[in-house]
């Protein structure tokens, strides 16, 4: 599965090569792989490449939201150019409830572009995946920019508002059954097991 981000959060194109995002099988899960401009803006979060690095979303990022709509339970994965990474696990609109959660990354940068790799282990999905967006952000103070896959469309814009990636019901229909066949079945997660709905 390929998927370009050629909006802005309300729906404008990028002014520049468009972040892509691919999804694939992988070793007991997911293979996540992002292609993107490397803006070097803001600059390079103070944590070690290869580990967590809380409050990730400040920094030049690309995320990954998988959700299953019914119970609104998700998967939220940033990845950072420099190498850092955040996998958040919500149950509830913004309500996170596991965070933290280690992640095997690779990062190739040049000098304007990088590309990552991430293993997302099957125990990181909430139960019947059903539905995903996409979002960048890069860019310091006014120059901040948040792109979205799946934007809120121009005509639902309200005055002043703000860019909000936890906008769930923008998210599309999605099924890892493209990927991996109709026959397939998403493993349990022993992990969604300790999500109660009342957290």
């Amino acid at each position: 599965m390929h998927f370009k981000i050629e909006s802005t959060w309300d729906g404008f194109p990028v002014r520049h090569e468009p972040v892509c995002v691919r999804l694939s099988p992988g070793d007991k899960g997911v293979k996540m792989e992002v292609s993107a401009p490397f803006f070097n803006d803001p600059p390079a979060p103070l944590g070690e490449p290869g580990k967590p690095f809380s409050e990730l979303w400040n920094y030049e990022v690309v995320e990954a939201f998988f959700l299953n709509d019914k119970t609104e339970q998700y998967l939220e994965v940033e990845l950072c150019p420099h190498g850092q990474h955040l996998v958040l696990l919500l149950s509830g609109r913004r309500n996170v409830w596991k965070k933290e959660l280690a992640l095997s990354f690779k990062v190739a940068r040049g000098e304007t572009n990088w590309e990552g790799t991430a293993y997302l282990p099957w125990s990181y999905f909430p139960p019947n995946v059903t539905q995903f967006n996409s979002f960048a952000i890069h860019g310091s103070n006014d120059r901040r920019e948040y792109e979205s896959l799946y934007p809120v469309p121009q005509h639902e814009l309200q005055q002043g508002q703000k860019p909000d990636f936890h906008r769930l019901e923008y998210f599309k229909p999605f099924s890892f059954n493209t990927i991996l066949g109709e026959e397939w079945k998403q493993p349990d997660s022993d992990l969604w097991l300790l999500a109660r709905p009342d957290i």
